[in-house]
């Protein structure tokens, strides 16, 4: 079928975003105007998280790390993620594109660390989209097993052949969902996070009366000083803590990248973000405390720092808290929660790599965007088969790559959001002593956001180097997660270099200009 190129044109028309300043070079791309609203918006932020998963997967690993401070390091990691989404919403106001974090860097910084800052995004997209297919699939064999009660069912998830054709199953009807448009996408994501966000909801509630009713003999009565931070025992430990927390909120800046497509592209993004925000942080915060109080944090029994069960919660929780009939609905929940998070990430990464080939950064065969569903398909595709492709080399060339992979995730995730968060501050340097509000939202929380999640970088980027850490693999003994890490980041200025002598007129700033809007003094 044919595409339309997102590239302009002869005679075509480029259009510039009104802006505070010049935005000169920013171009539509062909997308479906006008198919999200701020609801649908927010809803595709908190799916792309899967809180359910998230809770799952790192309630455990948190308690594990900082034992009963869970919830505050949880709200420690809500606080740079909160700052940085003021960041992504002031650079949204006066630049909707899609591309986002690569655009926006390039604007602010230049062409080279742009580009960078996009590879970063897509990189740890690809990685994200891997392990939540590997995460549903796991699930779909775990709840037939449960529901059919027939262990040998369950136990197929086992069987690599199996799992890897089941894997790629997932993918493929998530990218073809996704290559239908906005206006699919939305209605299936009402569905999964709705289902998701009640299960959670009776799983809190009823863990809070378990809690009351003092049913399990490792469950604790609330303190207040569980949100204190500094009563981790180590720096160390906080921020093992504090890395699996920012984990736990990525994702949200998918809001972001459907700005072409959103209603009010201006502000109705960055408004979703910050709800999908406050979302999360409650979703975390009750369901923390709720568990704690409920089964303890301790590392014995349904403890949840349990190194037996610490790794899946729910698993292990969802038959003692909510009953063997209603247990089953957390695990359809954590189906459902990795699902949908597997079908709303291809939107950042399939939106990213088309705004870097209408901007003559990728191939001109990526500007191409589906006339009927008005999508960037090429671009969707290619993400579906790069998952595919590399959950499947992954796995069959070992486990331990795979798991170190994943543990690589958090520097590719640190990396752009800081970056994004910098150019904010440094695009708008101008405006910045304008009002107290410009002060505040442009400089001042970008700045500080940013530099948190650089210092979670630096002090991951020393950690990764031991080979303790992740699967405990080494290559030349230095840890396989920082080889893994700091090798894609290596091969992302590889393919750059070469890029750059395919598009010489991207990276000599011809295409799209770095500027900073001139200062508006009031009468």
């Amino acid at each position: 079928m044919t595409q339309v190129d997102a590239r302009p044109q002869a005679g075509d028309t480029v259009r510039v975003v009104p802006t505070s300043g010049d935005t000169q070079g920013v171009r539509t791309k062909g997308l479906g105007g006008n198919s999200v609203g701020l609801l649908g918006s927010a809803v595709i932020g908190i799916s792309t998280v899967a809180p359910v998963y998230c809770l799952t997967s790192t309630l455990g690993s948190t308690a594990g790390e900082v034992g009963l401070q869970m919830p505050a390091v949880f709200l420690a990691g809500f606080l740079p993620m909160l700052l940085v989404a003021f960041a992504y919403r002031e650079l949204n106001k006066v630049m909707p594109d899609c591309g986002t974090s690569f655009t926006w860097t390039v604007k602010a910084f230049g062409p080279r660390i742009g580009w960078m800052c996009g590879w970063g995004l897509v990189i740890a997209t690809i990685i994200v989209l891997s392990n939540l297919a590997g995460v549903a699939t796991s699930y779909f064999w775990l709840l037939a097993g449960e529901i059919t009660g027939d262990p040998s069912i369950a136990a197929l998830d086992d069987d690599k052949a199996v799992h890897i054709l089941t894997c790629l199953t997932l993918i493929a009807v998530a990218t073809a969902i996704s290559y239908r448009g906005m206006t699919a996408t939305k209605g299936i994501q009402y569905a999964l996070v709705g289902l998701q966000l009640v299960v959670l909801v009776l799983f809190v509630a009823m863990a809070f009366q378990k809690a009351g009713s003092g049913t399990f003999d490792t469950g604790l009565d609330f303190s207040w000083s569980w949100m204190n931070p500094f009563a981790v025992q180590s720096f160390a430990a906080f921020t093992a803590g504090l890395s699996l927390s920012i984990f736990m909120y990525w994702g949200w800046d998918a809001c972001l990248a459907t700005n072409e497509e959103t209603t009010g592209s201006e502000k109705t993004p960055g408004r979703a973000a910050l709800v999908a925000m406050v979302v999360l942080v409650a979703s975390y915060l009750a369901t923390g405390i709720a568990a704690q109080m409920a089964v303890g944090s301790g590392d014995k029994g349904l403890g949840l720092a349990n190194p037996e069960t610490s790794d899946n919660v729910f698993a292990a929780l969802a038959g003692p808290v909510m009953g063997p009939a209603l247990g089953i609905l957390l695990f359809v929940a954590v189906l459902a929660s990795a699902a949908a998070s597997l079908q709303t990430t291809f939107i950042p990464v399939a939106r990213t790599v088309l705004a870097m080939s209408a901007y003559e950064a990728l191939p001109a065969s990526f500007a191409k965007v589906h006339p009927r569903f008005k999508v960037p398909g090429k671009a969707t595709v290619i993400a579906g088969v790069a998952t595919g492709v590399f959950y499947t080399v992954m796995t069959l060339v070992s486990e331990n790559v795979l798991v170190d992979t994943i543990y690589a995730l958090g520097l590719m995730i640190c990396f752009y959001y800081s970056l994004t968060a910098f150019a904010c501050a440094w695009y708008f340097r101008k405006e910045l002593f304008r009002s107290g509000r410009d002060l505040v939202y442009k400089g001042l929380c970008p700045v500080l956001g940013g530099l948190l999640l650089t210092a979670v970088f630096g002090k991951t980027l020393y950690d990764m180097w031991d080979p303790a850490y992740g699967s405990g693999s080494a290559v030349l003994g230095v840890g396989s997660v920082f080889v893994i890490g700091v090798g894609l980041l290596l091969l992302g200025v590889v393919i750059m270099l070469v890029m750059q002598r395919r598009s010489p007129a991207f990276f000599r700033g011809e295409v799209l200009t770095k500027e900073t809007p001139a200062l508006v003094v009031a009468d």
